[in-house]
């Protein structure tokens, strides 16, 4: 899911770091629009603590692993606030560790950020069909498998779209459809585990649930 230095050109770098300031200037925007634009700040930490770890937990799906992303939940539980979150733990992923890169962040900000803003988009239809148990699981559900199968459909079409000519273009093509193809468990997992921390939140913290 994250996309390494030295594999997009610069010109798709430099691409990715614009559409990404763009995207995350609209999101402070709506942000600083609210009465109380810090109160989301100690919810984002943590989520974005919890973002910067979930990257860590590799699960083998031959012929090769996938790791969760967590893009749907982030987009539930802090709304406008996910996508500041995510560029950081991006960040901070790369710089520690090297997961992904630093001429790739704003790319990798687009393909994991933007989802996260779709799946608060899906899980705020509540709105219309009711914040019962049945719609916030369903819809829970929803957002986060498809945060997390929009990702990878948009970083899979990243890298088909970039794959330097020099390169056996169907050996490349194979092995980018298989990575992709890897992360459909992933993305009914997170969906799975998006609807039951909803239902939770509903539960015992339902004003976490409303829209930051």
């Amino acid at each position: 899911m994250h996309i390494p230095d030295g594999v997009l050109p610069a010109g798709v770098c430099i691409a990715g770091y614009a559409g990404t300031a763009a995207v995350n200037w609209f999101c402070l925007r709506r942000i600083h629009r609210r009465s109380d634009p810090v109160e989301g700040i100690p919810r984002a930490s943590v989520m974005a603590a919890a973002f910067f770890v979930a990257s860590w937990i590799h699960i083998p799906v031959p012929p090769t692993s996938v790791h969760l992303v967590l893009t749907g939940l982030m987009g539930v539980i802090l709304g406008w606030y996910a996508f500041p979150a995510i560029l950081i733990g991006l960040f901070f992923q790369a710089v520690l560790f090297a997961h992904g890169g630093l001429t790739t962040l704003g790319v990798n900000t687009l393909t994991i950020g933007l989802p996260s803003l779709l799946a608060f988009a899906i899980f705020n239809l509540r709105r219309r069909f009711g914040k019962g148990k049945l719609p916030t699981m369903i819809l829970g559900f929803l957002a986060g498998g498809l945060g997390v199968a929009v990702a990878a459909a948009l970083t899979f079409l990243v890298l088909i779209r970039t794959v330097p000519l020099y390169l056996n273009i169907r050996t490349e093509l194979s092995a980018i459809t298989a990575m992709t193809l890897a992360y459909i468990p992933i993305a009914l997992v997170e969906g799975t585990f998006t609807a039951m921390v909803a239902v939770f939140l509903l539960k015992v913290k339902p004003e976490m649930l409303e829209e930051l």
